[in-house]
């Protein structure tokens, strides 16, 4: 919004803090997620649905509100997955490091401390994440990889439904600044 408009409406500003966390944060949780996300699956085949680490990734790039510091660390989450996983180094990589950059730079538009909007934002990017995932697999890999469209929505809304609570979990670990 320019000024002009945010001079007429008080109270509506869209600009809002950088949240901090401390540096330990940024390596534990994602570590945990990734984790859970190689492991978990191979004992609870009903959980291999969840995607942790992107919803990680998301959460870290929309309370950053920085564009650069998002698509970092989406690249870093991402290429670590990458190194734990079955598949070729730096497919997680490339589709982290776009949701972490598009995350952010959403995060600058809209409050984001909403949980309407991260739940919105949570289905949207698990949408986004599968199907660059597929589309990644098919033009460099040349892998013929089905996308079971009706599957994925169904999987976005329960990523969602856990990515809610889950952000609550973590707002709980921002440094306050005094």
């Amino acid at each position: 919004m320019s000024e002009f408009t945010e001079n007429l409406i008080p109270g509506l500003t869209t600009k809002s803090k950088i949240s901090r966390f401390r540096p330990a944060s940024y390596v534990l949780i994602p570590l945990a997620a990734i984790l859970f996300q190689v492991y978990v699956p191979r004992f609870v085949e009903y959980l291999s649905y969840l995607e942790l680490p992107l919803m990680v990734t998301v959460y870290f790039a929309i309370m950053r509100r920085q564009p650069v510091a998002g698509a970092i660390i989406g690249a870093a989450i991402g290429l670590a997955q990458d190194s734990l996983s079955s598949h070729p180094l730096g497919m997680f990589g490339i589709v982290m490091t776009l949701a972490g950059y598009f995350a952010a730079s959403i995060s600058q538009r809209f409050d984001v401390e909403n949980s309407a909007l991260r739940f919105i934002l949570s289905f949207f990017f698990f949408l986004f994440h599968q199907v660059f995932f597929w589309v990644l697999a098919r033009g460099l890999l040349g892998q013929n990889l089905d996308l079971l469209v009706p599957q994925k929505i169904i999987f976005a809304f329960l990523n969602s439904v856990v990515a809610v609570p889950l952000f609550l979990i973590l707002d709980r670990l921002k440094i306050e600044d005094r």
